[in-house]
């Protein structure tokens, strides 16, 4: 395929209801999306990046700059581009993993659909179909909270992860546990909330058998987690730490976690996703997939990823349906904790028309 244009759309779709971390509580999810064009099929990419840049130091509106200013120009210059070439193309750019990512998954998917082989297939996925669990915001009340968990538990999610934050930790933690007993699997995210010297605290989630404990410290603690790691029973999971492979390595090297959350947005696409993926299972790291809120695009890319081998722990790629009445592309569902992988050509799904129009609020086209 030779790649003529992009197409950068940015969309807002409302969520069914307020999600809150950390970080701050989302009503509406702002999304960049990429529709890369040519004389072969379209292919969509999915931008991850927040509206503000509090998760990462990546927003919106700067990936769609650097996209337009640099990366496109980049590729527009190349002769030819494969998806594996997109990231060597774009290694002299420092940083910008997110919207990397976006015109690689576009470039996979474009590719993909012209050889007529899916994502799954494509990366090296194992699995039809994949276990799925669901990540509870931070509620009011106990009470709210309680409620939440017994609905997603009664539809059959596999794990339940709790956001927790200095003065909602412990006590949330011990009712669900109380709540619904020994034998639901529940781990925690703090999304960096925490800081050296919050040990002691962290240590009494012990008590309450954790699948994990997630990124309790800023990204760039490795030292601090390798610490923690030592202190605490409960493993510690890295999130936000794990930008590539590189990284990753470090991590497991010095002892800071024993399981990984791989983001492909974050980590700058999906074939150095594989690569953190392989290393780990080198390691006999566990990983699994985190999500971002995607449409149904990041979402089937995601689900395909989470079908390799080394995905052995649930998957926080839920139901379309836990994020927005209506999704961009069909929805993707999930029975009894699993959600099948989509197996049609390059993404396996695509955009409804009239379901994109209604949440796009910008549009604009870059010849390559």
């Amino acid at each position: 395929m030779k790649a003529s244009r992009l197409e950068l759309r940015r969309v807002e779709i409302p969520r069914v209801s307020p999600f809150r971390t950390s970080r701050g509580t989302q009503r509406v999810h702002v999304a960049l999306l990429v529709r890369l064009q040519g004389d072969g099929p379209d292919g969509w990419g999915e931008c991850v990046a927040e509206e503000d840049p509090t998760y990462a130091s990546e927003y919106v509106d700067g990936a769609a700059n650097v996209i337009r200013n640099f990366l496109a120009p980049k590729l527009a210059a190349a002769e030819h581009v494969n998806p594996q070439d997109v990231a060597p193309l774009l290694a002299e750019f420092r940083g910008h993993q997110m919207a990397k990512s976006a015109l690689e998954m576009a470039f996979l998917d474009a590719r993909l659909r012209t050889w007529g082989i899916g994502f799954s297939d494509y990366l090296g996925g194992t699995q039809s179909a994949i276990p799925t669990g669901v990540s509870v915001s931070i509620a009011d009340d106990i009470r709210a909270l309680l409620d939440e968990v017994a609905m997603h538990l009664d539809s059959g999610y596999r794990r339940i992860k709790l956001k927790i934050q200095p003065g909602w930790d412990v006590e949330p933690v011990r009712a669900v546990r109380e709540r619904f007993g020994a034998d639901v699997v529940i781990q925690v995210d703090a999304n960096t909330a925490y800081r050296r010297g919050d040990e002691r605290r962290l240590a009494e989630l012990d008590e309450y058998g954790l699948l994990l404990l997630e990124q309790p410290y800023p990204p760039d603690d490795l030292l601090g987690h390798a610490a923690l790691a030592r202190r605490i029973s409960t493993p510690i999971c890295l999130d936000e730490t794990i930008t590539s492979a590189a990284v990753a390595a470090s991590a497991i090297e010095l002892g800071s976690c024993s399981i990984i959350n791989i983001k492909p947005g974050r980590v700058g696409g999906y074939l150095e996703a594989r690569r953190i993926h392989d290393l780990a299972c080198a390691h006999g790291i566990q990983v699994w997939c985190g999500g971002m809120a995607e449409t149904g695009l990041g979402r089937a890319g995601n689900a395909a990823l989470a079908s390799l081998p080394g995905f052995t722990l649930a998957n926080d790629i839920s139901a379309s349906k836990r994020y927005y009445a209506r999704d961009i592309t069909a929805p993707l569902d999930v029975d009894n904790g699993y959600m099948k992988v989509p197996s049609g050509p390059g993404l396996g799904v695509e955009p409804a028309d009239d379901a994109l129009e209604e949440c796009t609020v910008d549009t604009e086209t870059i010849a390559l």
